[in-house]
């Protein structure tokens, strides 16, 4: 009788793992096909949720709960609790993954809010580190719009915001041009892409001859193309490439762009 019962039991938990294996590949389809397969739902995030949120993100209610914890990250926010507030967009994220919102919100708040909270410390007297914790939330933001594209590819707001945190913030123009250039072509994506991308080509060492061909190439299609910004990066990357005078763009005298104070390209560009 003693050496039935291991057997028993034995039998009893593979017929339970047998029982339960279509269970669970049908809910591992349903998850991929919601394009829940990024979502963190393990013991880090049980810990965060506790027993009766767990559970309920588990039983198909995701969505209410994401939004409870979205209003204390909102709260953590207003009391300047950045982990608390970090910890409340990992579970919000993580529960909703296909919520551009999320993703947005989390970035802009740790790149953008939590940054200049860290570079005014008072409490920090070392510039240095003001400066080192800075970055780290400019990476934090950086962090939480890489995975909101990975999980919405199909959204182009989040590539929007990436594109205007490395331009703005991190100053990586190359990654702001690859970036601008992959929003331009997605469906909704607004008209400045393509020049915007080309504007942080310009300044991506290396890709200046390519930056002119593509800024030439915005300014022969018209002249609802020919605006500041553009303007005067033709006429920079005329100067540092040695373009000859016949080859320049040739703007009229209301477009010439004069660029001053900057030691490396002329004041005035060539005359047409």
């Amino acid at each position: 009788m003693k050496l039935r019962r291991p057997i028993i039991a034995v039998i009893m938990l593979l017929a339970f793992g047998a029982a339960r294996l279509p269970f669970e590949e049908r809910l591992s389809t349903e998850l991929r096909t919601a394009h829940f397969h990024l979502a963190r739902l393990d013991l880090d995030m049980r810990e965060q949720l506790g027993q009766m949120g767990f559970l309920a993100a588990l039983s198909g209610i995701r969505a209410p709960v994401a939004d409870a914890f979205y209003l204390l990250a909102y709260a953590a926010w207003e009391n300047v609790q950045w982990g608390r507030m970090k910890l409340d967009y990992d579970v919000v994220t993580s529960l909703q993954p296909r919520c551009e919102l999320y993703w947005q919100t989390a970035g802009w708040q740790m790149a953008y809010n939590a940054s200049a909270a860290a570079i005014n410390d008072r409490n920090q007297p070392r510039e240095a580190l003001r400066l080192k914790a800075q970055r780290e939330y400019f990476k934090l933001g950086e962090d939480y719009l890489l995975h909101g594209i990975t999980n919405n590819p199909d959204k182009p707001t989040i590539y929007n915001d990436l594109g205007m945190l490395y331009r703005d913030k991190l100053k990586e123009h190359c990654k702001a041009s690859e970036i601008y250039r992959i929003y331009a072509k997605l469906p909704g994506a607004l008209a400045y892409g393509e020049r915007f991308s080309a504007y942080e080509l310009a300044q991506c060492p290396g890709h200046e001859q390519e930056a002119y061909a593509r800024l030439v190439e915005l300014y022969n299609r018209g002249e609802k193309e020919h605006l500041p910004t553009l303007l005067k990066w033709i006429t920079i990357l005329q100067e540092k490439l040695n373009i000859p005078a016949d080859k320049r763009v040739h703007m009229p005298p209301q477009e010439i762009i004069t660029i001053p104070g900057d030691s490396k390209f002329n004041k005035t560009p060539a005359k047409p």
